[in-house]
């Protein structure tokens, strides 16, 4: 029998709108698919495989302009991403599976759930960017970069080495679009079972947001992290995936 701690990742490759695109399977049960967000990859989720794997089939795929597909080989559009998954999705033969999306990931994961709720068995947002505390994209970049000092030493290699694959001009044009995202009509079209995530030093997507987000939804549940930041599934990976372990149970 397989050590709790120990598993094996497997990279695919699937033709996606005509480009060839790499992704990673990991686990076995039901599907979860794990979306990255701004300047990130699936590198982000590093943390959680470990806790999910064992009871679920985890599928990492990096979004256009970001992570393998970064530097300017695939541009990256935020309106394209969720169709783009979808396709992905499609061609990978997923009809329905849990969804996990960080930040832009996030908004990328609630649009799915809202305009195509057959897909999305389960919905875990953490720290979604639909209202980033922002009105421009240095306003955008500055918290991005401020968060930095709430990340443990571990992560700093990670992030520096997404942010060179990216590049800055991808990660301009989609803090840029993410300025314009506007979701008060998705939040009432949610159907899935919903876990919102927040870590209590979020300075890129405050804490307001997402009790905002709590009051709206009325049957999402809500987890506070203690000492995370923006990127608290992996400042405070045990707490989470305890968390999401509990929240994908209760779906069932």
């Amino acid at each position: 029998m397989k050590s709790k701690n120990t598993y094996q990742i497997e990279l695919k490759s699937i033709e996606v709108e005509g480009r060839q695109i790499q992704y990673k399977i990991v686990g076995e049960g039901e599907p979860i698919i794990l979306v990255h967000g701004l300047s990130a990859s699936s590198l982000w989720w590093k943390r959680n495989i470990p806790a999910l794997s064992p009871q679920y089939r985890l599928y990492l795929v990096d979004l256009p302009g970001f992570g393998s597909l970064g530097y300017a080989r695939h541009r990256f559009v935020l309106k394209h991403a969720a169709t783009w998954l979808l396709k992905w999705m499609e061609g990978v033969g997923l009809q329905q599976a849990h969804f996990i999306g960080h930040s832009m990931g996030g908004y990328i994961c609630l649009w799915i759930a809202a305009h195509h709720p057959e897909k999305v068995s389960s919905l875990v947002l953490v720290s979604p960017a639909i209202s980033p505390n922002a009105h421009s994209v240095v306003e955008y970049l500055v918290p991005l970069v401020t968060s930095v000092r709430y990340l443990t030493p571990a992560f700093f290699p990670i992030l520096a080495y997404d942010a060179l694959r990216a590049g800055p001009l991808a990660i301009i044009r989609a803090a840029s679009e993410l300025l314009t995202v506007d979701v008060r009509e998705e939040l009432h079209m949610l159907i899935a079972p919903i876990l919102l995530v927040w870590g209590e030093h979020d300075t890129l997507v405050p804490l307001s947001i997402g009790y905002h987000m709590r009051d709206e939804m009325r049957h999402a549940r809500f987890l506070l992290l203690k000492r995370a930041g923006h990127v608290s599934m992996f400042d405070q990976y045990q707490q989470f995936n305890a968390a999401v372990l509990e929240f994908l149970h209760s779906c069932r």
